[in-house]
């Protein structure tokens, strides 16, 4: 409990056994699924930070410790109707909505015709601007609302983001329209080396909710089940018509911020080891093997076959075709300005086409 206005959810404590009174929303085979996705993540992180440091990738944010509240969230949507509008640190929530991982690959290595998100895959693009995504998330599902369609919208956001202007924005509008759009405020505790102390007086985010007259929930972010169990719940209220939620999972941002970032400069080590002992891949591995689903055999078995997903993701992506100089000019406008044109033929007078 963070105060006396808001009890923070959770299902699952650290050790992996339930909390007192506690009744899991997921089955078993749903859990397993939703470890699946987590290891995923993992292992997507190291390789694509491991790429970066090579000089073949771009920046990149990984979601180390984050797992449950991005897979935890995710799994509550449906991927053929509804909606994802995220901003950087969501990969396997892309991947798992139906934008293919070579895809995502190939934009990191700067391939951009190739990373183009597939025509009929509900996800708006990635958004590095803090909080521009919500705006737009708070506008397509007040369309999707005014063309009656069955579909929700989750957008994702951190505590840093929070204190943009584009938040509130978005968040009052949100509950003027009563659109159904779920806000998941991933509570990492740091806005690069900004500490959450410094960003808000308030106890928690999700009060903030109030203000804009629809409900806010506070939930262990580090908790799978919880997370999953509060998403579902504020999807099923938008998908009836009951308008917005606002869910803060409080997690712990386990590695940098991206790539350009040092956190041994601003983070206190014996803070890292603490949250390092709530690890949210390693919780939800103890509940399973609680429940005689889970051993070393199947999780060294479970990582070598997304370690070669991933291998076969990365190695398509670096099989396509390098990006030509011209392609800075495609894909701005319906009919390109004829000062464009001059530009373009400017820069192919200096490096030549397909270069």
């Amino acid at each position: 409990m963070n105060n006396d206005l808001m009890t923070q959810r959770c299902v699952l404590n650290p050790d992996g056994t339930l909390v007192h009174g506690a009744e899991p929303q997921l089955d078993e085979e749903f859990v397993l699924e939703a470890l699946r996705w987590m290891l995923m993540s993992r292992l997507f992180d190291q390789r694509a930070t491991a790429l970066q440091r090579q000089g073949r990738w771009g920046t990149f944010s990984p979601a180390l410790g984050q797992e449950a509240a991005v897979v935890g969230s995710s799994m509550a949507t449906d991927p053929s109707r509804d909606w994802l509008v995220p901003q950087y640190r969501e990969t396997i929530a892309y991947v798992r909505h139906g934008w293919p991982l070579e895809s995502i690959a190939a934009l990191y290595m700067g391939k951009v015709d190739h990373g183009v998100i597939p025509e009929g895959v509900n996800i708006l693009l990635v958004q590095v601007a803090l909080a521009a995504q919500l705006q737009h998330a708070t506008g397509l599902a007040w369309g999707l609302k005014l063309q009656k369609k069955d579909a929700v919208v989750m957008t994702y956001i951190g505590e840093g983001g929070s204190s943009e202007g584009d938040f509130h924005e978005a968040l009052n509008l949100a509950g003027v329209t009563r659109a159904p759009v779920v806000f998941v405020l991933q509570n990492n505790n740091w806005a690069i080396s900004t500490p959450r102390k410094v960003q808000s007086a308030a106890p928690n985010f999700a009060l903030r909710a109030q203000g804009y007259g629809f409900p806010g929930v506070e939930v262990d972010g580090n908790d799978l089940l919880a997370v999953f169990d509060a998403s579902r719940e504020a999807v099923e209220r938008a998908r009836v018509g009951e308008g917005p939620t606002l869910i803060e999972a409080v997690t712990y941002r386990m590695s940098f911020h991206n790539t350009t970032d040092n956190p041994k400069v601003y983070q206190d080590e014996h803070e890292w080891e603490e949250a390092k002992k709530k690890d949210p891949i390693e919780r939800v591995e103890r509940y399973l093997s609680t429940l005689g689903l889970w051993d070393e055999k199947r999780a060294d078995e479970m990582r070598v076959v997304i370690a070669g997903e991933i291998d076969e993701a990365v190695e398509k992506a670096a099989s396509l075709p390098v990006v030509r100089p011209e392609q800075v000019f495609e894909h701005v406008y319906k009919r390109m300005p004829e000062r464009m044109f001059r530009q373009r033929e400017e820069l192919l007078g200096w490096v030549g086409p397909g270069r």
